[in-house]
């Protein structure tokens, strides 16, 4: 299958005449995590949405996570998603032996991606998980088109070849991050009778 690793808002006559029809998201939040901390950006996840979308018709957005349910911090930004478009689906973390914390949520990301086949012409998932390359290849033997979206250093050959399309998530950059906020600053008003007008 073809890829291609143009972000997806370019304006060549192929995207022009391309119809992704309706489309479903599936974000793998670590891999997305990860790919962020190595871009050295935090994510926006509301021009996440957008850019992902790119004017299709959204059936719906799936963000996958591992959870440590003592951290408000993060049920906070769960609640957020769950407020603005994404439906959240979370498992508990397990402490491994090393010490290190981990969900692995490639089967759910996979199940839901088959179950929802015939619902969605387009397929958009956000990992660069080589364990997701048979779950691609199935769903595109069911019509679904599958466009994976990734940071190049961090995605598996086998999913981008079994895609039909790849970007680079590192060319959605500008579009994706959060910008820093701007400091506040009070404005003097300077009363009109001080101004010279000349």
């Amino acid at each position: 299958m073809a890829t291609v690793q143009e972000p997806l808002g370019y304006s060549s006559s192929a995207s022009i005449l391309e119809n992704r029809g309706r489309i479903a998201i599936f974000i793998d939040g670590s891999n997305l995590f990860y790919a962020a901390l190595q871009l050295g950006i935090e994510i926006d996840y509301t021009k996440l949405l957008a850019c992902l979308t790119n004017g299709s018709r959204l059936l719906r957005s799936f963000f996958y996570t591992g959870v440590d349910r003592s951290n408000e911090k993060q049920q906070g930004f769960l609640l957020w998603m769950r407020r603005n478009g994404y439906r959240v689906v979370a498992k508990d973390l397990i402490q491994l032996p090393d010490g290190t914390k981990k969900a692995n949520l490639d089967v759910e990301i996979a199940v839901d991606m088959l179950a929802l086949a015939g619902t969605y012409d387009t397929a958009v998932l956000v990992s660069g998980d080589g364990d997701l390359a048979y779950a691609v290849e199935v769903v595109g033997y069911r019509g679904v088109r599958v466009e994976v979206v990734s940071l190049r250093s961090m995605t598996s050959d086998n999913l981008i070849n079994v895609a039909d399309r790849y970007i680079d998530l590192e060319s959605l950059k500008a579009s994706i991050q959060k910008l820093p906020r701007q400091p506040y600053s009070r404005s003097v008003a300077v009363p009109p009778e001080s101004v010279n007008p000349s």
